[in-house]
């Protein structure tokens, strides 16, 4: 990807998360990248195009997502890094965002969701195939299975219906989640692990 496309990519996740997508204009995107309005067009041809690059961008990038499995990590390490990448995420997340795509951008949000789904659930997929192999996870654990109940419970987390009926914060639900997750498909050994990991780091 072009460095600069890259940043302007950047750029408008911020602001976008920051105000929301509604709110922001192009010439707010240029004028927050030092650019004008002309030469910001030279990279795409509209708001409509800008947020279709940003969420494929999200996809493919997105840190929500179990991206790279590092050679040195075992598949707990990597949930484990992942999960904590996520809360942060959760943290700077605008609520207005999914709503202005839900209702401004609604072809291109299910387009995103559904692109979302397929990432995680190959992605989960994947690390239950290593955790087995690892020996750390259950081998009796349907790894296809397992991997589209998890993507649906994501999708139930984002229920504004559900949401509105807890008494607990999104991070909150998602950590719950995230446990009940990897103690359901880690094995006595795995599980030892995990607690060992979970110790280290609320004694950091």
């Amino acid at each position: 990807m072009d460095d600069k496309m890259a940043q302007i990519l950047k750029t408008t996740g911020t602001m976008f998360r920051k105000y929301g997508i509604r709110s922001i204009s192009m010439d707010d995107i240029a004028r927050e990248m030092g650019m004008s309005k002309k030469t910001l067009y030279q990279y795409v041809e509209n708001k409509n195009d800008l947020v279709e690059k940003l969420l494929a961008h999200f996809v493919t990038s997105s840190t929500a997502c179990i991206t790279e499995n590092s050679s040195d990590l075992n598949a707990i390490d990597i949930l484990l890094e992942v999960s904590v990448k996520v809360s942060h995420e959760i943290k700077e997340m605008n609520p207005a965002i999914a709503f202005d795509l839900e209702k401004f951008y609604p072809a291109l949000y299910r387009i995103f969701v559904q692109a979302k789904r397929d990432h995680v659930y190959r992605k989960i997929k994947e690390n239950l195939e290593q955790g087995i192999r690892e020996g750390i996870y259950r081998t009796d654990i349907d790894a296809d299975l397992v991997s589209k109940l998890y993507v649906q419970k994501l999708i139930d987390l984002h229920d504004p219906e559900f949401l509105s009926s807890l008494d607990f914060t999104f991070e909150k639900v998602f950590q719950v989640m995230f446990d009940n997750h990897i103690r359901g498909i880690a094995n006595p050994g795995g599980l030892a692990y995990y607690e060992k990991q979970i110790n280290k780091q609320i004694t950091r």
